[in-house]
């Protein structure tokens, strides 16, 4: 049974964990703290993210704590955050792509996406392409991107409607964005290595756990999912798939963790199933010349 007390120590690694003021991003930013790291809380909301850095900060971690402003519905909001990174630090050793938004009524981010598709995945797409240059400055960083799953739902990503060109279902659309997390985590991990460099890209999920992140679920449908999966794990529990993948020595390139119970509902971190559409190679390779083009970056040759 794999917990927090099993990180390794992570004193010198400086760590950015999106959506880190609440929930699993918030169990996940306190871990790496305790255990040392330098942490950037990353949040859409400085307010949000300084009550968070008290919080963690009462806990007298080893660590230290740093906040960020990041809207990950915005691709000039993510330059801006990146650039002040790059401007402040010299490497990155972990990236946690964890902020996420589920099943809200229909909208869009500011380039004009779908909301979830635009921030679950394009937006940390961006992000960790801004941030490349700097996750190969740290011996054997790593890049950590939260999938559910859900993704196994989604059959294709439609490329004709990532903007609800045609139409908008709530579940459907967030399955896609899990889909979509899951080829770019196995696609980066191909290209880093066609590229040379020694970074980790791995995924994880962390089964039913209690967050605010099913707060736009219809009561009833939130009601028929209890229902349907049972009791919810507390948000620490559901932190330890990504604090695994993010430090464990036996985690391994492009894997992808969850909890080790039936279902992968509940329990604590082992290998979680890749199905064949996420591990399709055309695919994932279509999906990343999209983002490339949405975004306007070419992922290996940022500054």
């Amino acid at each position: 049974m794999w917990t927090k007390e099993n990180i390794p120590d992570q004193t010198g690694k400086i760590a950015i964990v999106t959506g880190a003021n609440t929930g699993i991003g918030y169990q996940t930013a306190l871990a790496l703290y305790q255990a040392g790291a330098h942490v950037i809380i990353a949040s859409r909301s400085l307010e949000n993210a300084s009550e968070a850095l008290n919080n963690m900060e009462a806990t007298s971690g080893k660590g230290s704590l740093e906040k960020g402003l990041l809207n990950l519905a915005s691709l000039k909001d993510i330059q801006k955050f990146a650039d002040n990174f790059i401007k402040k630090h010299k490497k990155l050793d972990i990236l946690i792509n964890n902020a996420g938004v589920m099943t809200p009524p229909a909208a869009k981010t500011n380039d004009g996406f779908e909301l979830q598709f635009g921030v679950n995945f394009l937006g940390h797409f961006a992000l960790t392409a801004h941030l490349y240059s700097l996750l190969k400055q740290a011996p054997d960083a790593r890049v950590v991107t939260l999938s559910s799953g859900a993704y196994k739902s989604a059959q294709q990503i439609d490329f004709d409607n990532l903007r609800s060109e045609k139409s908008y279902d709530a579940f459907r659309e967030y399955a896609i964005s899990k889909l979509a997390d899951m080829q770019f985590t196995l696609e980066l991990q191909r290209r880093v290595i066609q590229n040379g460099d020694r970074i980790l890209s791995l995924a994880a999920h962390p089964g039913v756990t209690e967050t605010s992140l099913s707060r736009h679920m219809p009561e009833e449908d939130f009601k028929a999912a209890l229902k349907q999966f049972g009791e919810l794990m507390p948000a620490w529990q559901g932190a330890l798939s990504p604090l695994f993948a993010a430090t464990s020595p036996l985690a391994k390139a492009g894997g992808y963790y969850g909890p080790d119970e039936e279902n992968e509902l509940r329990g604590f971190p082992g290998p979680a199933i890749i199905n064949e559409i996420a591990n399709d190679k055309e695919a994932a390779n279509k999906l990343w010349q999209f983002a490339e083009n949405a975004t306007g970056i070419n992922f290996f040759k940022t500054k």
